[in-house]
């Protein structure tokens, strides 16, 4: 960035400007280094050279150090710090380089006052740096004192801020001062904690980003001189007067109503409340000038998308960029757009051709700022033939999907309309909303998509390391868009998930941030269900039949729910006129859940128990005391390392023991109806000896899971008797 440093230093006039590898130099008095602290936006730290000098051992570094006349600088009763920084030296240690230095300063105090300065490295009033290459040494104090990215604004931070000078470098490669002195618009979609909102702001009302900053590394210097000081922040203010007429609109919008939060608190505190404007909005969803709230016809789209971990998988990342792109296709012909990732496959998703690419560095990470210009052209899509082809023709039928696709994609849209009105018809005569649609039918297309009403959950099993990374992800996109049509929802109600193998809790595991719920029905209950946050939604699809039969079996018996999750089990337990419902799982997000789950179907009375509890612990515990319940539900992780936990769990290695513990507290003429998904498993033969045992998997597989079915489903009974129960059961 030292070219934008370069031009920083020659609007301000500086004199005697030269350009370095790692830094920019300029010459003159004081005046010139106080605005350079004040106005530079994109300058990590200004340094004020004091010697620079030959060495070839540590003892020349000493004997150079201590010629200088630190008392000039600071007094004994003043703190410093040095910052040390070796490459290809004589003295190779910067540790040890800066230990000598400080040996140096404080001996020389000695000598003079026999007194000596203390040493503070996290708050000093003199910061000193010191660069050794080869057989030079250079010998700083450091005016900026804290780096300068620290402007005095930041408040909150979201997850991965990006760093204030990153922000104002990535404004100057975007030609942003072109826009705001034509009057156009700046608009952060995803714009966290709202630093490039605020630094783009700083810059179209001409306010020095030093101005808010409560010290410097100069204010405790002995040549600080105060009156210039002054002097110089009145004529910073004075422009930041003067430019507060014609500021253009700066806009921002983040789906996280925490960072929204962040995002105004910090607007607030630069003092921007009154000119920048933030909102929750998903930047992939319905997103167009008229949505975000900007009345221009064009402008400046920036910011800074996932590219990490936040979302945590890849392709998830790939499918987000892929949405955003068709997003800003679709709503903002016209603008320019500037996009920053360390991802180049991340950027190629977007579908839009860079005119421009700058490299910047966030931290350590080399990243690329991409520069696009909107024309509104068609997209492309996979011709039958071979690769992409030139535009996306007009749909076949009203519901129907593109002519274009490739051969193994309308394999998957025929396959998915065929289910569709199958399934679709046997739902709507059964009252349920949601319900699997397909599942992996088709190899090509290794993917589950269930129908949440009027929204659609699609999780991708993650593909083979075989597999081209490109043709998997057009596959992904073949079905996003196959989806929506075929299924008639609108493209961002549908929600890609990727299921990678199973691992400790991943099946509870946290992907995004929305807490965004939903209502749905099933056999006239309703349960909340969140789209977006977990890799399952909270209502297990396949388990429709088990709640069912749970209802039918519940009705005066006592209910115990064990590994409830979010607590549908016992809601359809307590519709079916249980006299008590104890509900127990270790999360505290998913009791809660399941709270509400009862709650919004009229559950709410002191007879409905919720427990926060390792359940292998409050089984025990449970046991001990005598409890017996006359009817237990336990649908258990297959397996589970939480540190919440005080041992680990293996289904295939424990469930024996744990449905020993069951039946310890179930009642003699009560039921125990166990479930698992786990993959081959085989349940214990000596239970057989404990109590009476029948297998109900294919009582608790419902339609939709008939070809797969992912659980098997076991009743336990101490009393053959309590078994006929089953008997009874039609459906």
């Amino acid at each position: 960035m030292e070219d934008l440093v370069v031009q920083e230093f020659e609007a301000l006039q500086l004199p005697d400007i030269n350009q370095h590898t790692g830094g920019v130099s300029f010459g003159g008095d004081f005046k010139g280094a106080f605005n350079a602290c004040l106005w530079s936006r994109v300058a990590s730290r200004i340094l004020y050279q004091l010697k620079e000098f030959t060495i070839t051992s540590d003892d020349d570094l000493y004997k150079e150090v201590i010629e200088i006349d630190w008392s000039e600088h600071f007094s004994c009763d003043q703190t410093f710090s040095i910052d040390c920084f070796s490459s290809h030296s004589a003295v190779s240690n910067s540790h040890f380089a800066a230990l000598r230095i400080k040996d140096a300063i404080v001996d020389q105090f000695k000598q003079k006052t026999g007194n000596r300065p203390d040493v503070e490295k996290n708050n000093p009033d003199i910061r000193l740096n010191a660069y050794l290459s080869d057989d030079r040494c250079l010998l700083y104090l450091d005016l900026s004192g804290e780096a300068l990215h620290k402007r005095g604004y930041r408040q909150q931070t979201g997850e991965a801020p990006l760093r204030e000078t990153l922000a104002a470098a990535m404004l100057y490669r975007a030609k942003w001062p072109d826009f705001y002195q034509q009057g156009k618009a700046l608009f952060d979609p995803m714009c966290g904690s709202g630093t490039l909102l605020i630094e783009g702001a700083l810059m179209a009302m001409d306010i020095a980003p030093g101005l808010s900053r409560e010290q410097f590394g100069f204010s405790k210097w002995k040549q600080f001189d105060p009156a210039l000081w002054q002097d110089t922040k009145t004529e910073a203010a004075a422009r930041k007067d003067k430019a507060k007429e014609n500021v253009p609109e700066i806009v921002g919008c983040d789906v996280n109503d925490q960072v929204v939060g962040a995002a105004r608190k910090n607007i607030e505190a630069a003092g921007l409340s009154s000119v920048i404007r933030v909102s929750k909005h998903d930047a992939t969803e319905s997103l167009s000038a008229n949505t975000a709230g900007l009345s221009g016809n064009s402008g400046l789209i920036i910011t800074n998308p996932p590219y990490g971990k936040r979302i945590g998988d890849v392709q998830q990342l790939r499918t987000l960029y892929h949405r955003f792109g068709k997003q800003l296709k679709a709503g903002f012909d016209g603008w320019t757009v500037s996009i920053i990732t360390s991802e180049p496959e991340l950027a190629k998703s977007l579908g839009l051709r860079a005119f421009k690419k700058n490299t910047l560095y966030n931290g350590p990470l080399k990243s690329t700022l991409y520069q696009y210009k909107i024309n509104g052209r068609p997209e492309r899509v996979l011709s039958k033939e071979s690769g992409p082809s030139k535009t996306r023709p007009a749909k076949a039928e009203a519901g129907g999907t593109d002519t274009a696709l490739n051969e193994h994609a309308m394999m998957f849209s025929n396959r998915l309309k065929k289910n569709f009105k199958h399934l679709g018809k046997w739902a709507r005569k059964n009252d349920i909303s949601c319900y699997r649609v397909y599942d992996a039918d088709i190899p090509q297309y290794a993917v589950a998509i269930d129908k949440y009403e009027d929204w659609v959950h699609v999780q991708e099993f993650q593909a083979p390391k075989t597999i081209d990374k490109n043709r998997a992800f057009q596959r992904v996109n073949d079905v996003i868009d196959i989806v929506a049509d075929v299924l008639q929802v609108p493209q961002d109600h549908v929600v890609l998930k990727v299921r990678k193998r199973q691992e400790g809790s991943s099946q509870y595991e946290k992907l995004d941030e929305r807490k965004r719920k939903l209502s749905v029905r099933e056999n006239g209950l309703k349960f909340l269900v969140n789209m977006h946050d977990y890799i399952d939604t909270g209502l297990f699809l396949d388990h429709r039949q088990t709640r069912w039969l749970i209802r039918q079996l519940a009705d005066g018996l006592s209910f115990l729910n064990l590994f409830a999750y979010t607590g549908s089990v016992s809601v359809y337990a307590a519709a079916g006129g249980a006299s008590t419902t104890t509900t127990v799982d270790m999360s505290n997000t998913y009791l809660k859940w399941a709270q509400d789950n009862m709650s919004i179907n009229g559950f709410s009375g002191s007879e409905h128990s919720f427990i926060r509890d390792d359940c292998l612990q409050w089984m025990r515990q449970a046991i001990d005391e005598g409890q017996k319940y006359e009817l237990i539900f336990i649908d258990p992780p297959t397996f589970s390392n939480s540190k919440k936990m005080t041992t680990s769990l293996d289904i295939s290695r424990d469930h024996a023991a744990l449905l020993s513990g069951c039946l310890a507290l179930v009642s003699d003429d009560g039921l125990v109806v166990f479930s698992t998904n786990a993959k081959k498993f085989k349940l214990d033969e000596a239970l057989s000896e404990e109590c009476y045992l029948r297998e109900i998997t294919s009582m608790t597989t419902t339609e939709d899971f008939r070809r797969k079915p992912l659980h098997r489903c076991w009743c336990l009974a101490k009393d053959e008797s309590a078994l006929k129960a089953l008997d009874a059961i039609k459906r």
